[in-house]
């Protein structure tokens, strides 16, 4: 593994942030057979303040890791399922007129609890998935004029079906743009699916799960490791990866300053799982191939000629040389 030179610097108390990760993430594996590394992923993007997009076929366990992330903590959970007939409105929440007062009064919508899971969120038209957009990237939301914070944690956990295209609106890059990973969960191995039959044949396995944290630990994990120290090699590291998405031959738009930054928070996140107050280059490049392709659109040639966006990064952080001091 190759590390980076530490410079003075005041160190950080980790001991709480990796005791709520741990417990967090021990919980949610009981639940989720034989998935540890979209486990810690999942739960890297709840302490690093971003968002999920979980891609994958039906019945691979999409919706029972997000429901096994928000029985783990004792926070607020809303649940969405998106269909064509969604409106904003049913998403964000209403202004209505109260007879017994006299006057308008605002209905807060599901977007304003800590853990949002959006089920199917490609079934809903674009003006419903763009309702999403200033709560997921501003923590706000304007109705009538009127904009209202949202809680921390805030995190929005979406699932989308890549196969079944029919009734189906694609995100647009915008609204890619504001997940911070994007996850395939895969089928099992024969032995993970033989505990899964075994696990969760005869019982609720997520729906006896209890809480081992709360809202109030959550945020102030996230608040902790955004002092997780980064040396300028990784930095410029991490702007070199983006930046050689923009310079591919086969990419047509790369990733933007805002994928700079979510590969940042990432690894700051991904550091403080190794009980690390540092970031290493692996860090880096273990969560590049999660970060990078959902961000790329190739262009017409390479689309043509069944280029991947994943293999794309690939070669970009293939081609990138990482820091060695």
């Amino acid at each position: 593994m190759t590390t980076t030179r530490r410079t003075a610097r005041r160190p950080v108390d980790l001991r709480h942030v990796s005791e709520t990760l741990s417990a967090i993430e021990a919980n949610v594996a009981s639940a989720v057979q034989g998935k540890p590394e979209v486990v810690r992923l999942a739960l890297i993007t709840l302490v690093a303040e971003g968002h999920l997009l979980i891609e994958d076929v039906p019945g691979v366990g999409k919706t029972l890791l997000a429901k096994a992330m928000a029985r783990s903590i004792d926070c607020s959970v809303a649940r969405v399922q998106f269909t064509p007939d969604l409106l904003p409105s049913d998403v964000t929440g209403v202004t209505v007129y109260s007879p017994d007062t006299g006057e308008f009064e605002f209905r807060p919508g599901p977007v304003f609890a800590n853990l949002v899971l959006g089920d199917e969120i490609n079934r809903a038209g674009p003006k419903t998935q763009s309702a999403l957009l200033e709560s997921m990237e501003e923590r706000t939301v304007t109705v009538d004029g009127t904009t209202y914070q949202l809680a921390r944690p805030f995190m929005v956990i979406a699932t989308q079906n890549p196969i079944e295209l029919e009734g189906t609106y694609p995100l647009p890059e915008a609204q890619r743009d504001r997940f911070l990973l994007r996850l395939s969960i895969g089928y099992p191995h024969h032995d993970e699916e033989l505990a899964i039959l075994r696990t969760h044949g005869g019982e609720d396995r997520v729906g006896a799960l209890s809480p081992v944290t709360d809202a109030a630990a959550v945020a102030a994990a996230a608040v902790a490791i955004r002092e997780i120290h980064v040396a300028e090699s990784v930095e410029r590291y991490i702007v070199a990866l983006c930046r050689a998405t923009r310079e591919h031959p086969d990419v047509e738009l790369g990733a933007s300053p805002r994928a700079s930054l979510a590969l940042l928070r990432a690894a700051r996140a991904a550091a403080a799982f190794s009980d690390r107050d540092y970031v290493v280059p692996d860090d880096v490049k273990a969560l590049a191939l999660h970060v990078l392709p959902h961000r790329l659109i190739l262009g017409p040639e390479a689309q043509l000629a069944g280029r991947d966006p994943l293999h794309v990064a690939a070669e970009v952080v293939d081609g990138v040389p990482a820091p060695t001091e």
